[in-house]
């Protein structure tokens, strides 16, 4: 009676089990790639939306405070030292330096959609008296939203800023204003974020008028739409992720809304 014979694999068995393996190999390194690819983001939305909730407490903070100390504060108003006191919440261009209110949607260039120059005293030591101003502007070449503060002085405070070189960057990718060819592709992507396909401000005023405090771009605020009457800025700032997903292929956005409400008098 012969030994029975161990019989092994063929060749194309063998085959037949590495496809197996390499298919399902592939599989599972497709599900790696698509959770590194959701991990990632997810890790820049959560970022972007730090970052805008931070740059968004920062403005909101420095209006809060703005216009102080008002005029009223003073016995007598030191019209020879401007840089002591705040004429308003806000300063304005062009005519500041005049003592005439530009009107706000009319012919003001500051404070506008994309510059806000907030004028108030930050010094926390009681031995400086000195008023700042403090400067948000849209860069919109690199889509950086921008801070500087300068110390107030008896120039126009547009020109003083915008000439003092000292502004860092405050939150980037702020695509309020993004330029018309990455506007229309974000707006393929996101139709209800850009209303009319129209860039959207960061900054919209709220004056004090006998009606209320109203929108300034109201026509209802007419002869009351000027800086020293603004009570409310509405903060609105959309941001990009620093890359696209890389899942769609689509470009990110966090949107964020704000307001800072000035606590000072005015006058």
């Amino acid at each position: 009676m012969s030994a029975p014979r161990n019989r092994g694999f063929t060749i194309l068995e063998l085959l037949l089990a590495m496809v197996i393996f390499l298919i399902i190999c592939a599989a599972m390194f497709e599900l790696l790639d698509l959770s590194q690819k959701k991990y990632n983001t997810e890790t820049q939305l959560s970022e972007a939306y730090q970052n805008t909730r931070l740059a968004m407490d920062q403005i909101t903070r420095d209006f809060n405070v703005s216009g102080y100390p008002p005029p009223g504060m003073f016995t007598t108003v030191p019209v020879s030292k401007p840089w002591t006191y705040a004429v308003g919440p806000v300063a304005w261009s062009p005519n500041y330096t005049s003592g005439t209110d530009c009107q706000i949607g009319v012919n003001c260039s500051t404070p506008g959609d994309y510059d806000l120059i907030i004028e108030t005293h930050l010094s926390t030591d009681t031995a400086d008296s000195n008023v700042s101003w403090i400067w948000y502007h849209l860069d919109t070449a690199t889509n950086t939203l921008l801070r500087e503060v300068v110390p107030k002085t008896a120039v126009d405070p547009y020109t003083a800023v915008s000439t003092a070189n000292q502004a860092v960057p405050l939150l980037t990718n702020v695509m309020n204003n993004p330029g018309a060819t990455l506007l229309g592709q974000i707006q393929t992507q996101n139709p209800t974020m850009y209303p009319g396909g129209n860039p959207q401000p960061i900054f919209q005023y709220m004056c004090d008028t006998p009606s209320g405090t109203l929108p300034c771009s109201s026509p209802l605020a007419v002869g009351y739409n000027t800086p020293r009457n603004i009570r409310d800025v509405v903060i609105t700032l959309i941001v990009a992720t620093p890359q696209i997903d890389l899942q769609t292929q689509r470009i990110k956005l966090v949107e964020l809304s704000g307001r800072g409400h000035r606590l000072n008098p005015n006058g």
